[in-house]
């Protein structure tokens, strides 16, 4: 059977709600969810649904968020929330902070101003792994069926143009798959590559969703022929460490060169 990607509009959310509620209510008359579907749902409704949002008049930039903004052409109040929200900064160029945040390497720290109300700042989600979890729970509790559920973000790519999904939270399926040692074209072993099925998944569901006025949060994908589990997945799996990322270390080293 051949992969089906299905985007479901939702309604358009002034405040905290209940995610799950809101999920099933789009989904309602739409399309079903059965056993091995993949439910794809954006950051930014979850981080909507939790409140999320900041105001930009309850923000006050510290000296450090001031300094920073300083030096690369930002809005203060920006920057002081890009500060809280980073784990690591690493640099930057004129309208943008190069961050690490929740193990995902990101300009201004994943914050948005797009698909948000005028003087409004959209965080990432809290926890995202433990909400994905949450919304594979209930749907077996209420409905008795295994599903796997990602938590997805758009991101620049280094050198390209254009958005592109990744996953900040995965269950239900293995995340990724480890390709060492199987053999290519030419029978030579593999020695470094693992497929990234999660981002591959989340990317296939930014597609559908879209980046603008569209109302799409959610996508279900079915017959995606990935591997299901029910075990725990640590949020990490999916991540690299800076050490050993080949664009970080590579970037680094021409810094100190």
């Amino acid at each position: 059977m051949s992969l089906t990607v299905v985007a479901v509009k939702s309604k358009l959310k002034d405040s905290k709600f209940d995610l799950f509620n809101a999920i099933l209510e789009s989904l309602k008359s739409k399309i079903k969810l059965n056993n091995g579907d993949i439910l794809v749902v954006s950051s930014k409704y979850v981080s909507n649904a939790q409140g999320r949002v900041l105001d930009y008049k309850d923000v006050i930039p510290t000296t450090k968020a001031k300094k920073i903004a300083t030096q690369y052409e930002m809005d203060p109040i920006v920057t002081e929330v890009i500060v809280r929200e980073s784990d690591v900064i690493f640099g930057g160029v004129p309208g943008f902070i190069i961050t690490s945040s929740d193990s995902v390497l990101a300009p201004n720290a994943g914050i948005d101003k797009s698909n948000a109300k005028k003087g409004k700042l959209i965080l990432y989600p809290n926890d995202p792994q433990s909400v994905a979890e949450e919304i594979k729970r209930k749907f077996f509790l209420k409905f008795s069926i295994h599903i796997g559920v990602i938590i997805t973000d758009s991101r620049l790519m280094p050198t390209r143009i254009g958005t592109i999904g990744v996953a900040l939270a995965c269950v239900g399926i293995e995340p990724t798959s480890d390709l060492r040692a199987k053999k290519d074209l030419y029978k030579k072993p593999l020695k470094v590559t693992f497929q990234a099925v999660a981002d591959n998944l989340a990317s296939v569901a930014n597609f559908k969703m879209g980046e603008g006025s569209e109302a799409t949060p959610i996508v279900v994908i079915k017959n995606a022929g990935v591997k299901l589990t029910d075990r725990k997945i640590s949020v990490q799996e999916m991540a690299i460490s800076h050490e050993q990322c080949v664009y970080v270390r590579g970037l680094s080293s021409r810094q100190r060169s």
